[in-house]
């Protein structure tokens, strides 16, 4: 039988034995491979022993490669065993020192990818003594390993990591220059956050993703430009990333530089393509869970959409009325006024005579319909009046009227 069939069958020891047994290079190498998909097999102790052995005995480095790949896919024990057994270490008793003494060991090894195993160990396990081991793989020949290290330091979130982070940034493999980007993001304290700056233009839209996402996590202005910039970017990604960045700059910032951004913010979306802008937001203001960010986000649609033309906008906004907490209310019903037009009126006024809908998301709706009304929403809201025992709503209804040139009068 084939070693598809074997694989079809579930029959991990036939496999274990052509990795075993055969002379053919080509065939224990996808055996090994094969293994590494069986992680839910009765026979994974059997697996994982004829993996080790594998490893460590097999000639060719292409099965070595593939048997410590099949070990990763197999879980972080199975690495463990593997490297515990070649640095001669009982991890037995489960000590995450134990266990880093291991992988640290196992960074040192002739074999890249048992190097990026240890790697990988290091980062789950998250000991903040690996660093100093792992940023000297940075300057590993196999760009495989520098990569696995640069995420590593990423997990385990230490800020000694930052200049070596940095250097790897003008790395000549994008895999690594990404995973770089990504772990200094992590890290987040400002020299990290400055060292993003340089990839906005990075030739992978990878890499230019990571590093636009890391831009929100600046508490001043210094990154508008780039995310202004990255709207332009030929990737949608990068630009769809651009605009949750500059959301998230303003949920950051400090109340006393607030204002400043904002404006610094609208000014150069002014000459942005709206729905370039306007998608990302109006999603931001359907999905988001974080009362400042769908408040800013509702603010910014009133200031980057000239008409109501986009429906799904107007649509947000209103439901924001709805459903937001009181600030984020009031910033969708200031943003409703300074769009206007017909959809948005009929909109509000479906909502403000919806007494399924609570007093004050109908008042606030009202409140927006007395700045942009008309004639006929004048008609409408008068039969409002009629029609409702609200006391809240009532007094919103007289205002409106008041400004459109309606009844004043209780």
């Amino acid at each position: 039988m084939s070693l598809y069939e074997y694989e079809r069958n579930g029959n991990a020891q036939e496999i274990i034995r052509v990795l075993r047994d055969s002379d053919n290079e080509n065939i224990r190498e996808r055996a090994a491979t094969l293994l590494g998909r069986l992680e839910e097999h009765d026979d994974r102790d059997d697996i994982v022993r004829a993996l080790i052995t594998a490893a460590q005995n097999d000639d060719s480095d292409a099965v070595v490669g593939a048997a410590i790949d099949s070990l990763n896919d197999l879980g972080q024990d199975a690495l463990e065993q593997l490297i515990a057994t070649m640095a001669d270490i009982d991890i037995d008793d489960g000590a995450d020192w134990v266990r880093a003494k291991a992988f640290m060991q196992g960074l040192s090894s002739d074999i890249p990818e048992l190097r990026m195993a240890a790697a990988n160990g290091l980062g789950e396990i998250g000991d903040p003594d690996a660093v100093p081991e792992l940023v000297e793989r940075f300057q590993d020949g196999d760009p495989r390993v520098r990569a696995r290290s640069a995420r590593a330091c990423g997990l385990i979130n230490d800020p000694r990591a930052t200049d070596g982070l940095e250097s790897l940034l003008t790395d000549p493999t994008a895999a690594v220059r990404l995973e770089a980007a990504e772990s200094l993001g992590r890290i987040g304290n400002r020299q990290a956050l400055t060292a993003l700056l340089k990839l906005y233009d990075d030739d992978d839209e990878r890499v230019r993703r990571i590093a636009v996402n890391g831009f929100g996590k600046f508490s001043n202005d210094r990154p508008v430009e780039y995310l202004i910039d990255a709207l332009a970017d030929a990737s949608a990604a990068v630009r769809r990333t651009a605009v949750f960045s500059l959301i998230e700059l303003l949920s950051n910032v400090p109340t006393e530089k607030s204002h400043e951004i904002r404006e610094t913010v609208v000014e150069q979306l002014s000459a942005v393509e709206d729905e370039t802008v306007v998608a990302p937001l109006v999603e931001i203001l359907e999905r988001s869970t974080q009362s400042s960010q769908r408040r800013n986000t509702a603010w910014l649609l009133g200031r980057v959409l000239d008409d109501d033309s986009n429906r799904a906008a107007i649509e947000a906004l209103v439901v924001a009325l709805e459903d937001g907490e009181q600030m984020t209310r009031q910033f969708a019903a200031t943003s409703l006024a300074e769009i206007g037009g017909t959809y948005a009126e009929s909109e509000l006024l479906a909502l403000a005579t919806n007494t399924d809908h609570d007093s004050e998301a109908r008042a606030q709706a009202l409140f927006t319909l007395g700045k942009i009304g008309d004639e006929e929403t004048a008609e409408e809201i008068e039969q409002l009046l009629e029609d409702t025992e609200d006391q809240t709503v009532r007094k919103r209804a007289f205002s409106a009227l008041s400004k459109l040139g309606g009844r004043t009068s209780q």
